[in-house]
């Protein structure tokens, strides 16, 4: 796989992001809530350690 192939896998990933925050602030989750927060976590932390891999042209 390629530079340019990741970062559009990475960055059609950042895109969801969004969609999980804004699941986040359904009221009716549940104990779902905790896997969501995770997984925003998670994802957060797969963008930081790509930037860092990648620190000359980052992904948002």
């Amino acid at each position: 796989m390629d530079e340019q192939n990741l970062r559009e896998r990475v960055s059609a990933i950042a895109d969801k992001r969004e969609t999980l925050v804004r699941l986040l602030e359904q009221p009716n989750l549940g104990t779902l809530r905790i896997d969501v927060n995770q997984a925003i976590e998670e994802l957060d932390d797969l963008l930081d350690e790509f930037n860092r891999t990648f620190s000359d042209r980052p992904i948002a």
